[in-house]
């Protein structure tokens, strides 16, 4: 069978080879083949029931001259076919083993990449450049015609709105290679998904980068929980803001932006919100009857977690005594980002005994949260933070058996299990100004949610 298949792949290059040699024979024979096609004939008879009854048959012949195929022929004779492939820069790649993976066989092009101080960049720092390599038609690979390398911008300031273009094409004097710093686009996609196994499953078939998974998360946490209450049939669609080089999502960073709009079906409910800010306050997400989605308290400092120890009595592991555990412990890898759940004020940061490093953040009518065991800390004592605000990761200092976030929420001094505030927490509300624009802004953004239900690729970008 091997020997079959390498016989058929040497016929087909050979077949190749001969039409490039020769492209006035292959035009002739073309042209031969499809005009003598023209002579067609055409029978008539039933497609239903069967019926015996004789009947006359007629058959009409027709010479049918196509114009211009002569010519058409000789077109595709003289065309020269192009190969475009597409692909990510890794860290084990070599100049060769990059060209090779892109279907280019190009000693040339290979040298290029290793001598050129503009090209050799291409492989230095850090792997998931974005690769576009344009080659000709050839058995075995072909010749590089042009090399599009996309990339983080050189300028640290500048990273989130620009992005490093490397050109690398070939001219009548060889091979030339370009670097240039290119503005970033704002799109606006839609992503729609039926959970069949896990959400980051769905989410990565309807190709949505994990923050705007993570977005989704948020709108919708005091609706549905997404940390145990997802099950398969479970459907989604969002419409959501990324930054775009030449018209490709950045692939390097958490660059996509906003989600503007987004719905999702739990079991028998339906649940939906869309973004709108109002003028002179913080922007968040509503329903479409205007109701803030958003409460005074997220339900969780983590985007996704399992309570591994909940508000409740247990069997210390490290004191070996049964204890009251008077917060919850959020099961996490080491290095998880922490996020404060309600605006407040950081009353402690550093290290305190059993808790490791530790965050504590006062929050208004006397309420408090606790963030314990930390891998890192990320802000300091007197700072201001808004709801989300990153202030640490998760770790496993102080008295853990393992990377957690112990988490403790207070009223008035006062331990009160976290799960039930965020629920119970105070909306916000629509001042009745800013009501008739939410309107007209929350239709339209509707109306392209249920556009992304639907296969859609880019959608119009709402202003």
């Amino acid at each position: 069978m091997n020997n079959l298949g390498e016989k058929a792949r040497l016929h087909l290059a050979h077949a190749d080879l001969t039409v490039r040699r020769h492209p006035k024979t292959f035009s002739a024979i073309v042209t031969a083949v499809l005009t003598l096609s023209g002579v067609t004939a055409f029978g008539v008879a039933p497609l239903s029931m069967v019926d015996s009854t004789p009947r006359n048959i007629q058959l009409v012949t027709e010479s049918v001259s196509p114009e211009g195929l002569a010519e058409q022929a000789e077109a595709l004779a003289d065309y020269e076919m192009l190969l475009h492939r597409s692909d990510l820069t890794r860290s084990t790649d070599t100049a060769d083993s990059l060209l090779r993976r892109l279907g280019v066989s190009d000693p040339e092009a290979s040298a290029f990449l290793r001598k050129d101080s503009v090209a050799r960049t291409i492989l230095s720092g850090r792997p998931g450049k974005m690769l576009r390599a344009v080659t000709e038609s050839t058995p075995g690979g072909g010749e590089l015609q042009e090399l599009i390398v996309r990339s983080p911008a050189s300028d640290a300031a500048r990273v989130g709105s620009h992005f490093t273009r490397i050109t690398v094409r070939r001219t009548e004097q060889g091979l030339t290679a370009l670097s240039e710093q290119v503005p970033m686009k704002i799109e606006t996609r839609g992503g729609a998904a039926t959970v069949t196994s896990t959400l980051f499953a769905a989410t990565d078939e309807a190709r949505m980068p994990d923050n705007i998974t993570g977005q989704m998360a948020g709108m919708f946490e005091n609706d549905v929980d997404f940390r145990k209450d997802i099950r398969p049939g479970d459907s989604f669609a969002v419409v959501y803001e990324t930054m775009t080089a030449d018209g490709e999502p950045v692939t390097w960073t958490g660059a996509a932006g906003r989600v503007l709009a987004g719905r999702f079906i739990h079991g028998k409910e339906t649940h939906e919100a869309v973004w709108f800010q109002e003028p002179g306050k913080k922007g968040e997400y509503y329903s479409l009857k205007g109701q803030g989605k958003q409460k005074a308290f997220m339900a969780s400092p983590l985007a996704f977690s399992r309570v591994t120890s909940g508000f409740a009595m247990r069997f210390h592991p490290i004191l070996q005594t049964w204890r009251a555990h008077l917060g919850v412990d959020l099961g996490a890898p080491m290095g998880t980002p922490v996020h404060t759940v309600g605006n407040g004020v950081v009353s402690f940061s550093g290290v305190q005994n059993g808790y490791g490093n530790v965050v504590v953040v006062t929050h208004s009518g006397g309420r408090e949260t606790v963030y314990a065991h930390l891998s890192r800390i990320d802000v300091n004592k007197g700072t201001t933070v808004a709801q989300g605000a990153l202030i640490g990761a998760v770790g496993a200092t102080g008295w853990a058996t393992g990377p957690h976030l112990h988490f403790e929420f207070k009223v008035k001094g006062a331990q009160v299990d976290p799960t039930q505030i965020a629920r119970a927490s105070e909306a916000s509300e629509l001042s009745g100004a800013a009501r008739a624009r939410f309107d007209q802004q929350s239709r339209q953004l509707h109306a392209q949610l249920l556009d992304s239900i639907r296969p859609v690729g880019k959608l119009a970008r709402v202003e």
